[in-house]
């Protein structure tokens, strides 16, 4: 399995087209966001406003499918028809961050008259290996261009945020320069197939998103409450080490996967598995040593697409186990995904933090780490990597992991203003668990001072609570809109 990383280029490489321009193609529609994210590192500011541009795909009852990037961190949303002529502001009815789609449609019924007689697509199924699709983009006189891609391999990739894989199309095809071409609808005989979410210019080859993935994804809008993608909550380890498989008791006719860990709250906790457990089979499907299975369409595809790419929440899964030497059957009721100690995305609210006689506490998150730029995972703070890497050795008592992120240079803070990016285990002597805890904890200083407890040197700070008040007013006079924003 691989990750496609190289984003979707805003302007394609020119290249030569399979199809001339079509006039009238149904289904296609001009989506504008504009985008405001938080400053990671001061979250109480906001960066500055970008636009975004690219195309979704009309449905039935004025539902337009798009990117979850279209409409992640979004300030306003706006449809507009292939010639530019008429436009219409647009909310997000659903989003999906880990598998990248969304469902916008008109704000106003009556500013979009106009959206009603654009042809709606229905949607297709899937594609083989080898067979060909079309993807769409738009001249900016309206006009569509048709390119027809082959889809050369079928893979589980993660388009969006790091870590959550889906199904997905690897689609040769060449793409010439257009405007509206973040985000690409993909069909097949007239009918939407899935949404193009990157191209490689240099290779010609582009991802798209699978029809399986799609339709779980409107399955689940449809009843209006939106639940997500299951997961079975477990991390596992290849036994290919002949040591390591005798060792588990595996024969050479069995593949399996061992279990590392255990997500508490997971589906897989709420069924039993255990660390050590070997995973054999998912519903009769077996596993290889790497954790592939035989997909009656798509050949070798990895285990986890059992899960999320055939299953919704509440669906239940039978699995094969070996455990001490012995085999058994147990049955999981899949949930959604167990929320981590460290998120992996923040895109779906404004960022955590706390500020008390100047020093700055925060929400760790991946988005906090992968500020510190290209090579983030090797230049962020080694402790608060460590953390992301092994969050088991900091879950139990904790909800969120609470780190002392800097320290602003102020009278209660003096001798501190070098110290950052620290885990904090207590304030006033009370475990922190999250930034409510956190800011509860500051309600009761001992003796007139906070103590403030850290994992790594000096270990321990202290705050005159009177002095550190004092600075608090002074900030917020100095323009500091708010000393808190905490979980609602």
């Amino acid at each position: 399995m691989r990750t496609f990383l190289l984003p979707l280029l805003l302007v394609l490489s020119l290249g030569s087209l399979t199809a001339a321009p079509v006039v009238g193609a149904p289904g296609l529609i001009r989506i504008n966001s504009t985008i405001q994210t938080y400053s990671v590192s001061q979250p109480w500011e906001r960066n500055t406003p970008t636009k975004r541009r690219g195309l979704g795909a009309v449905l039935s009852d004025l539902r337009i499918l798009t990117t979850a990037e279209m409409v992640a961190d979004t300030i306003y949303i706006e449809l507009e028809s292939a010639d530019g002529t008429r436009t219409a502001p647009a909310k997000v009815l659903a989003v999906d961050y880990e598998a990248n789609l969304a469902l916008v449609t008109p704000i106003e019924l009556d500013q979009s008259a106009w959206v009603k007689k654009i042809k709606p697509l229905e949607t297709n199924g899937p594609v083989d290996i080898d067979g060909t699709l079309d993807i769409w983009q738009l001249e900016d006189n309206g006009n569509a261009i048709r390119t027809v891609g082959t889809v050369r391999s079928v893979d589980q990739l993660s388009s969006f945020i790091a870590g959550y894989y889906f199904l997905s199309y690897e689609v040769k095809g060449s793409m010439q320069s257009a405007s509206s071409s973040y985000t690409l609808p993909a069909t097949r005989d007239g009918k939407l197939v899935g949404i193009l979410t990157s191209y490689n210019s240099k290779d010609q080859m582009s991802d798209v998103l699978a029809p399986e993935i799609v339709a779980l994804f409107l399955a689940d809008v449809a009843d209006g409450d939106y639940v997500g993608f299951p997961s079975l909550g477990v991390a596992t380890v290849l036994t290919e080490d002949p040591q390591f498989r005798a060792y588990l008791g595996l024969t050479d006719d069995h593949g399996g996967l061992y279990v590392s860990r255990v997500l508490p709250g997971s589906s897989a906790e709420a069924a039993g598995l255990k660390e050590k457990d070997v995973l054999l089979s998912f519903d009769g499907k077996p596993v290889d040593r790497r954790g592939y299975y035989d997909d009656d369409r798509y050949g070798r595809l990895f285990w986890t697409n059992l899960i999320r790419g055939k299953k919704k929440v509440g669906d239940s899964v039978k699995l094969k186990i070996l455990r001490d030497g012995k085999t058994m059957t147990v049955t999981a009721i899949l949930q959604r995904r167990v929320d981590p100690l460290i998120p992996n995305h923040i895109h779906d609210k404004p960022p955590t933090y706390l500020i008390k006689g100047g020093i700055v506490f925060q929400d760790l998150s991946r988005p906090y780490l992968k500020a510190f730029g290209k090579e983030w995972e090797s230049r962020a703070p080694l402790g608060l990597l460590d953390a992301l890497r092994n969050p088991e050795d900091y879950e139990e008592g904790r909800n969120r992991l609470v780190f002392l992120s800097r320290v602003v240079a102020t009278p209660a803070t003096i001798g501190y203003d070098r110290i950052a990016s620290q885990i904090v285990t207590k304030v006033n002597g009370r475990p922190i668990e999250d930034m409510n805890s956190l800011a509860e904890a500051f309600k009761h200083p001992v003796d007139g001072l906070h103590t403030i407890e850290i994992d790594d040197v000096p270990y321990v700070l202290y705050l005159d609570a009177t002095q550190s008040d004092a600075v608090d007013q002074q900030l917020i006079k100095s323009g500091l809109p708010e000393l808190q924003r905490l979980p609602e």
